[in-house]
């Protein structure tokens, strides 16, 4: 990836800023700071963009209200995390990963959100796994195509909705590290090759398996729907090389 400042870039970055609302004085500034820009991250349309998203140290603070010492600390964390990375002299950089990064990543994010799918048939009440439909309610007698914006929405709602059914926070606490990236290769793939309409049918499928306490099946499907993003982008997502 290129590291070279490009002002594109830190335009990129204002969209994180504009994100974040001020920081309740009362409660520990470090620990709020590094939660509100590790959601900003999660939110971030990370490879919408061919450019480098720069985050600007001095809008952060403003945004949130705090002094620059919170915001660097947080900064830290997330740079430790992998999230982040700093270039001497030109600034903080949302860490893009590399295409076999991410198919990495989502083979790691099948291999765990098919175990939730099995846990979830066992552990979910009925009306949680009911409350899946209503996720999509809005896209039914139209292709998802028309509104792709936010059928992207409800389809990471999904996935993280089968996560949480699961009631594993090992599973949740480990996901989340993944999860921006995750998320972002959603986005950026779901309005290609028809993608968006064969996923919908993945989940109706995944939501009968659920209803019908078919464990066996559920973790089934959910794994060759993630392993099927896998797949895709490594066919396909060249321009994550650039």
């Amino acid at each position: 990836m290129a590291e070279i400042y490009d002002e594109r870039a830190e335009v990129a970055g204002l969209d994180i800023a504009s994100k974040l609302e001020p920081i309740d004085p009362s409660s520990p500034l470090r620990k709020q700071a590094y939660l509100r820009l590790r959601q900003a991250i999660a939110d971030a349309d990370i490879y919408g963009t061919s450019h480098e998203i720069r985050l600007d140290e001095k809008k952060l603070t403003m945004a949130l209200g705090v002094s620059r010492t919170p915001v660097r600390e947080a900064i830290t964390l997330l740079e430790q995390e992998g999230f982040l990375r700093t270039v001497p002299r030109r600034g903080v950089y949302i860490v893009r990963k590399t295409r076999g990064e991410i198919v990495e990543m989502i083979n790691l994010w099948a291999a765990l959100e098919s175990m939730a799918a099995r846990l979830a048939a066992e552990r979910a009440t009925d009306e949680e796994i009911a409350s899946l439909r209503t996720m999509f309610e809005g896209f039914h007698g139209r292709p998802p195509a028309e509104d792709i914006d936010d059928y992207s929405d409800a389809n990471i709602a999904f996935h993280q909705a089968v996560v949480q059914l699961s009631k594993s926070a090992m599973i949740s606490q480990t996901l989340s590290n993944v999860f921006p990236h995750v998320r972002a290769i959603r986005r950026f793939t779901i309005s290609q090759s028809d993608r968006a309409s064969r996923s919908i049918a993945d989940h109706e499928n995944i939501i009968d398996a659920l209803e019908r306490r078919d464990a066996d099946l559920a973790e089934r499907i959910v794994r060759r729907h993630s392993l099927d993003l896998a797949a895709f982008v490594e066919a396909h997502c060249d321009v994550l090389d650039d």
